[in-house]
């Protein structure tokens, strides 16, 4: 129950940033903000994982870059597609990533998902459309928000399996670190990279690159040792219930009728997916004692 309790926390920090983000955005570039917002979480994390660093090994570096590429691509294509075509595009298509991500664990591992879990993500995903709306929005925008959508999915769906293997902080570390670095190019490219300026801004970026980037992963990585993908993207998509919550109450959105049906939908289908979820661990950790069963008995 404390990693699912954890990352719903991580849910409603995320919907809050919103907000933040959405302010900040309007004074400081975007891929500026991303590179200062992934230096923070990398400073963040460096001092405990300097001593742990080294004991990732070649294998284990490389699976934080792999991390990294994928959280800075859903990043940097979710905002390029969110400039080309509509936020309620935007929103629904990012959501799919709740069904991406159990195709993909099933595709790339072979890891089956219970038939109440696919229940749960199918009434989440119909709650996302009525949550967000389809509006009709750039072919261009859509497929760069869908390649983002993908790139979110992978994430989630690699950390759990690096996550049992290498220490979380360094993991984590890496993973922050490589995103700076690739969000650092662009902004340098593009010649976006200033100093910030002003309580706006640098608020925003101490809340995401502290809370909601270097601790929201961190979190990720350990409730990944003890919760499947597909549940994770379930947990995940509170994130947009969140933040039609605190853009309803900070910045005077209206999600109406139909927008607070969609964030019902969404919560349904968690609760439909968790018994379903329970019982597979439940499962494996019979599994697990019969083995040490036996293994004590030889």
């Amino acid at each position: 129950m404390r990693p699912l309790l954890a990352l719903v926390a991580v849910t409603v920090l995320w919907g809050v940033t919103f907000v933040q983000v959405k302010d900040a955005l309007e004074l400081y570039p975007l891929f500026a903000f991303l590179a200062v917002r992934f230096a923070i979480a990398s400073a963040v994390l460096a001092v405990p994982a300097r001593t742990r660093v080294p004991g990732l090994g070649r294998d284990g570096a490389f699976a934080g870059v792999v991390l990294g590429v994928f959280l800075a691509a859903g990043y940097g294509l979710q905002t390029a597609g969110l400039e080309r075509t509509t936020v309620s595009s935007t929103g629904f298509i990012t959501g799919l990533y709740v069904v991406l991500t159990p195709l993909l664990a099933l595709v790339l591992f072979r890891q089956a998902t219970a038939p109440l879990a696919w229940v749960g993500v199918v009434v989440s995903v119909a709650g996302l459309a009525l949550l967000s709306g389809v509006d009709a929005g750039s072919p261009l925008g859509d497929l760069l928000v869908l390649s983002s959508t993908l790139a979110q999915a992978l994430q989630i769906v690699m950390v759990e399996h690096y996550a049992s293997r290498y220490d979380p902080v360094a993991l984590t570390f890496i993973e922050m670190t490589t995103a700076f670095v690739g969000f650092l190019a662009i902004a340098v490219a593009l010649g976006d990279l200033a100093i910030p300026h002003g309580w706006t801004v640098w608020a925003a970026l101490v809340v995401t690159g502290v809370f909601a980037s270097a601790l929201a992963y961190l979190i990720q990585v350990w409730a990944q040792r003890r919760i499947s993908a597909p549940r994770i993207a379930l947990v995940f998509s509170l994130e947009t219930v969140w933040a039609g919550f605190f853009g309803y109450l900070l910045a005077d959105d209206r999600l109406g009728l139909a927008g607070w049906g969609g964030c019902a939908l969404i919560l349904a289908g968690i609760v439909v997916a968790e018994p379903a979820a329970a019982e597979v661990l439940g499962r494996l950790a019979g599994q697990a004692n019969r083995v040490r069963s036996c293994y004590k008995e030889t």
